[in-house]
């Protein structure tokens, strides 16, 4: 299962489960707490009531009720009031509170009705719990079922004493059915559930993202690791908090690991390629210390030259690629004519060309702008100058072609060699890998360091473009690739 699916589930886990409990805390507590809050509200109500009541219930006879009464007259007259009352989104069309009276026995003396239309005045309350606390004075209430095993027919009871001065003389009972709040408990319910429902989305949403940006992330970094280990130079990726620094301790990282490794393969590279010049050094001076002849004392000491020549430039290619590898980007790019730094390098190249009997021509000049460091472009076209010199016949050309197009602009150099063999082809450009090259009578030379090459890749790579090579019968034809900016 992959990095991301794992987190994802992991996340959506949690929040369920903390969500379900939540939501179900809540729901389950809806109901209780609406009983509550209506049980509060017939307190109060009952209470008003027994203060209403007293002066009839006072006056009321032995064995009598309250029949006839103002306040009997006054209930009934609530009862049958219409009633259309608009609460938020719910609307209320009946009046739903029973009212009953007991004396100071139990037994009761009015009755305002029971659920089914009757009436229990002179019924024997004093059984009743809500009746027999409030005699007894302490707080009186019971909740009873129509239905005995359906608890949405439950009744709630509250009742009030009714007081002359310190003597209990009968108890107020006021009576609410729990179906009249049912409609707000269910609105409430339904709430509850949607917006839980909606919390769950958006808690969903942000576990995708979240789990998106650590995923995101984490790929970033494989990628980084998988173009470290593919020897690719690429500068860590730009990323926040923790992952953030351990990016930069794995750039750090590499860096030293690839600083180690370079000066071991540089100084075993650097000791193979100057053994056979300082042995050849070394056997000249021994012979120039015997009685030579002018020719030959001339031929060991331009020998002794050459080979002196050909440190001095292997140690000058090694450096300035050296310098290449260790930077991370171009950091004065400007806009520039790739043909006008081609130009600035056969300049350079023109001596060495002459005396190669060589001559350096235009094919094709068509340029757009590209950024980057003129410096470092005249050091790749002059590589590529100085490799077809190398290679070229005596009285051939060596042709420069400048194409482009929408994306890329294209700098070819070619020569009229002997060209790569196919088996060398892939390892062009690797550091102090080359093949033979040719002298002007066809005779073979010594082999070059490679780092001609090495150096163009690297320039290319800094500047974000490529360096393609193919046999062009005759010659090799090398090509810079760059993107237009």
């Amino acid at each position: 299962m992959k990095l991301g699916l794992r987190l994802l589930l992991g996340f959506f886990l949690i929040t369920g489960i903390a969500a379900f409990f939540v939501l179900r805390v809540f729901v389950q507590e809806v109901r209780p707490s609406v009983r509550e809050a209506m049980e509060d509200m017939l307190v109060d109500t009952a209470n008003i009531l027994a203060e209403l009541a007293h002066d009839d219930l006072a006056r009321m006879p032995a064995g009598g009720t309250l029949a006839g009464t103002r306040f009997a007259d006054s209930v009934r007259q609530y009862a049958a009031r219409p009633v259309e009352a608009k609460i938020w989104d719910l609307t209320k069309t009946t009046l739903d509170y029973r009212v009953y009276v007991t004396d100071a026995d139990g037994r009761v003396v009015f009755d305002s009705g029971t659920p089914a239309g009757g009436s229990e005045v002179g019924q024997d309350y004093s059984r009743w719990r809500d009746v027999a606390l409030t005699l007894a004075g302490r707080y009186g209430a019971r909740a009873t079922r129509e239905v005995r095993t359906d608890d949405r027919t439950s009744v709630l009871y509250v009742a009030a004493p009714v007081l002359d001065g310190q003597r209990v003389i009968g108890v107020l009972t006021v009576a609410k059915p729990i179906r009249t709040v049912a409609p707000f408990i269910a609105r409430a319910e339904r709430k509850i559930v949607l917006h839980g429902a909606w919390l769950l989305g958006l808690s969903l949403l942000v576990g995708v993202l979240v789990t998106g940006w650590i995923v995101w992330s984490v790929r970033r970094l494989r990628h980084y690791a998988q173009e470290v280990q593919f020897g690719e130079r690429r500068a860590p990726p730009r990323l926040s908090g923790e992952l953030g620094e351990l990016a930069l301790a794995m750039g750090t990282m590499r860096e030293r690991l690839e600083g180690r490794e370079h000066l071991e393969r540089t100084v075993r590279a650097m000791t193979h390629e100057l053994k056979s010049p300082m042995a050849a050094i070394a056997g000249a001076a021994e012979l120039l210390q015997e009685d030579l002849p002018a020719a030959d004392r001339v031929q060991f000491a331009r020998q002794i030259q050459d080979q002196v020549e050909r440190q001095r430039v292997l140690v000058e290619r090694m450096l300035a690629l050296s310098k290449l590898e260790q930077r991370r980007a171009i950091e004065h790019a400007t806009a520039l004519d790739l043909a006008d730094c081609a130009d600035a390098s056969i300049e350079h190249a023109r001596d060495r060309a002459r005396q190669r009997q060589l001559t350096v021509r235009w094919t094709a000049r068509d340029t757009a702008p590209v950024r980057g460091e003129a410096e470092m472009l005249q050091l790749a076209i002059s590589n590529l100058l100085e490799n077809a010199i190398d290679f070229a016949p005596a009285g051939s050309a060596i042709e420069l072609s400048a194409t482009r197009d929408r994306a890329e602009q294209r700098l070819a150099v070619r020569d009229h060699g002997p060209g790569v063999p196919d088996y060398a082809m892939p390892q062009l450009g690797q550091r102090f890998f080359a093949i033979p090259r040719v002298s002007p009578d066809g005779r073979a030379e010594r082999h070059g360091s490679g780092l001609g090459l090495a150096i163009v890749r690297e320039v290319m790579a800094l500047h974000g473009g490529r360096l393609e090579l193919a046999n062009a019968q005759p010659g090799l034809r090398a090509e810079l690739v760059l993107p237009v900016r």
